[in-house]
């Protein structure tokens, strides 16, 4: 990866050059076989755990590493420049730590977040099901309090990490319909009444495990409700501002890696007697896709600055979303161009990369869902 990041602090530096040595020797060696085995990689979570970078953007009084969010973001990049489905399962986890580490009592977070974030566990998210993708406050699994806590029938769909996670953040239905109905409750994925359904036969991050996630009368105690009763609705938005956070620098990293692929390519690649990054076709498009990635990861890097400066940034997380994931779309593509032929067949990484990105557009709320997000705020 050739991108260079001149403003980390020395402990900033010493992060991503771990990162790195991580990425290139245990990661980048991997990826090919499991994308094709749609393997899932669950014992370089295990690997990330112990080094600490499941819970990095956390306290380290909670049992995180408490890095800034703008270097946490990059972290991510970084990965997803060597295999984009375990950066998007760090996003993932983060995200189901978000819950319990900012709307949690302190006994619930002294109890549960340090094996949380302490590199052992794998969280998933479960908010969409099938009928209530963009439409979130639509939901229907439904928790009803008894005397045991709460009983739990229902079913989530598009899960990351369904059926190979330890915990569960879910979405619940404990009162009326709308969102003032919505409750969040945090699930051991051992619980009776638990299962998950048949991987989806995914177009990209095929070595990452979606499925969708059922309950039949799980009984979850009471002491798992995250926040008040019908605060859950609140609790999915502001998670997903950092969620969103997190896949646009996922698309950067995907789009640096195609750029960087496709530039070595047409270095190489002589027609007409010279190397094809020397005709002004290929060259200008590799201009672009390189000033299109620079604005991308800026914008990205903004939105963490005034997140970490405890500022609002819910729109701006969402424009960090749509343009980043967007230039992945365009980049991963135009990198299959520059290699013509040769990009179209699953011997070199930029097929894979192009499959890869269009989930970006997808998930973490549609590029439809953030320009709703960004006209409102408007």
């Amino acid at each position: 990866m050739t991108v260079s990041r001149p403003f980390l602090s020395e402990e900033g530096a010493a992060l991503i050059g771990l990162v790195r040595e991580i990425a290139d020797g245990e990661l980048a060696p991997r990826v090919d076989e499991y994308e094709a085995e749609r393997r899932f990689p669950r014992e370089l979570f295990g690997l990330l755990g112990k080094a600490g970078l499941l819970g990095l953007p956390y306290a380290e009084s909670l049992g995180g590493a408490g890095v800034p969010y703008e270097l946490y973001l990059q972290v991510l990049e970084e990965l997803a420049a060597r295999w984009l489905a375990v950066a998007e399962g760090v996003s993932v986890h983060t995200l189901a730590c978000y819950p319990l580490a900012t709307f949690g009592s302190d006994g619930q977070r002294e109890r549960l977040l340090p094996d949380m974030l302490g590199g052992e566990l794998l969280g998933a998210y479960c908010l969409s099901e099938a009928h209530s993708g963009s439409d979130a406050a639509a939901l229907n699994t439904r928790a009803t309090a008894d005397q045991n806590g709460y009983v739990v029938n229902g079913s989530k769909s598009w899960i990351t990490h369904a059926g190979r996670a330890d915990f569960y953040n879910v979405f619940v239905r404990t009162g009326g319909p709308g969102p003032a109905g919505i409750s969040c409750l945090l699930i051991d994925a051992a619980t009776v009444g638990v299962t998950s359904g048949t991987p989806e036969k995914t177009m990209g991050l095929r070595s990452s495990t979606v499925a969708q996630l059922m309950f039949d009368g799980a009984v979850v105690p009471a002491d798992r409700l995250i926040g008040d009763e019908g605060r859950g609705f609140k609790i999915a938005l502001s998670a997903l501002d950092g969620g969103r956070l997190g896949i646009a620098a996922c698309a950067v990293g995907l789009a640096q890696a195609a750029l960087d692929y496709a530039a070595a390519y047409a270095r190489e690649r002589e027609q007409f007697g010279k190397p094809i990054a020397e005709f002004q076709g290929v060259g200008f498009m590799l201009a672009d896709m390189a000033t299109q990635i620079a604005a991308a990861r800026a914008l990205y890097l903004a939105a963490a600055r005034l997140r970490d400066a405890g500022l609002p940034h819910t729109a701006e997380a969402a424009k960090a979303k749509l343009f980043c994931t967007d230039t992945a779309m365009r980049v991963t593509t135009d990198a299959v161009q520059v290699l013509g032929g040769a990009g179209y067949v699953s011997d070199h990484p930029v097929e894979r990369y192009m499959r890869e990105a269009k989930v970006l557009q997808i998930f973490e709320g549609t590029n439809q869902i953030q320009r709703v997000v960004i006209s409102r705020s408007l």
